[in-house]
């Protein structure tokens, strides 16, 4: 989802409560992003949080030279090699489902279709950091799944994908599912809130939606 858990995904059943107030991966250029909070557990931008789950721990907001900074790959589902699409699945899984204590259907049909784009980070054989780009039916793009591995976080990771994914959008309208603590991390890339806060699964999100034709660099601070 944007999951630091952040992200929403349309196929996926909500509890729309309303909150009450009080492989043949290709390179893609490497970008470089400003800090942000991407030491969460997953930024999950569709919006899949999980139903009961544990609320994600927030990370010191941090931009770590130290880390490695390994060039994004991109990748529909057919150029997947088994291998690549195994860690990919299994880091999703390890973050959403056991992590957050939410049982739910991670793998929900989307991953194959011929619009979905994946693309992560990863550096000496293990994937750092994950996001998929959804084609919706009327033509707009939408980010989610979007996650950290557990020790990966607070390098800048979540920013460098997001910044990436927004280049490969392009002009494109793109929406996702906001975890409503992180609808902040959202703003620094033009998104903004279309709807009124709702709860997914016990945790409270936000809708929100990026307009095309806006420029794609990283946000400064």
């Amino acid at each position: 989802m944007a999951r630091l858990v952040h992200q929403a995904d349309s196929a996926r059943h909500r509890s729309t409560r309303p909150v009450t107030p009080h492989a043949k991966a290709q390179p893609v250029a490497s970008t470089r992003a400003a800090a942000s909070p991407s030491g969460a557990a997953a930024t999950g931008a569709e919006s899949r949080s999980a139903g009961g789950c544990a609320a994600p721990v927030p990370v010191p907001d941090a931009y770590d030279r130290g880390m490695p900074q390994p060039t994004p790959q991109v990748a529909s589902f057919a150029d997947l090699d088994a291998r690549t699409l195994y860690d990919l699945l299994r880091l999703r899984v390890d973050v959403f489902v056991v992590e957050q204590a939410c049982p739910y259907p991670e793998l929900d049909g989307r991953d194959v279709e011929d619009g979905t784009r994946h693309l992560w980070l990863a550096a000496d054989g293990a994937v750092l950091a994950y996001l998929r780009i959804l084609a919706d039916p009327d033509g707009s793009a939408r980010i989610g799944r979007v996650v950290v591995a557990a020790t990966a976080r607070g390098a800048g990771y979540a920013s460098r994908l997001m910044t990436e994914a927004l280049r490969l959008v392009g002009d494109r309208p793109c929406a996702l599912e906001a975890q409503s603590h992180l609808a902040d991390f959202y703003t620094r890339y033009g998104f903004t809130p279309v709807g009124p806060e709702y709860v997914e699964d016990g945790i409270p999100h936000v809708p929100m939606r990026r307009d095309g034709r806006r420029p794609t660099q990283p946000p400064t601070h």
